[in-house]
């Protein structure tokens, strides 16, 4: 099972994948505190979901370079790593979070609901993207 990850500044997004890495799942929204906080939630979601590697969105400029977030998202990969001993994958994450709002508008949800799950839809987004990558389903 692989989790993946989208980091943001206020929360984190959640979404598994089947064993068979066809269909990424959102989960749930982590709202973010310290990383002693954030490393806790996260390893009972390991646990719980026997999870043998993370998919971590790296947020990268249109151009394709990198930023201050995209720093912040690889120091927070290499803390897991650490933390959890797992493989980590960096997964580019540009237009993520506006192709799960584009997919919330299009099914004619509210903005409220839109902004409480968003960033776990785009987790969801994230981690289809690298498993078909993976699974050799997408080039």
């Amino acid at each position: 099972m692989l989790l993946g990850l989208d980091l943001g500044t206020k929360t984190i997004g959640t979404a598994t994948c089947d064993a068979g890495w066809r269909f990424a799942t959102s989960g749930k929204t982590i709202t973010r505190g310290k990383w002693g906080r954030d490393r806790e939630t996260i390893g009972a979601l390991v646990k719980s979901r026997d999870v043998r590697g993370i998919v971590l969105g790296l947020p990268r400029n249109m151009d394709g370079g990198e930023g201050p977030r995209a720093q912040a998202s690889r120091a927070f990969a290499r803390n897991l790593s650490e933390a959890f001993a797992l493989p980590i994958l960096l997964w580019d994450e540009r237009w993520s979070t506006q192709s799960a709002e584009a997919a919330m508008i299009g099914q004619d949800m509210s903005r409220a609901k839109r902004a409480q799950v968003v960033d776990s839809h785009a987790a969801a987004i994230i981690l289809q993207g690298a498993v078909d990558r993976l699974a050799g389903g997408v080039i």
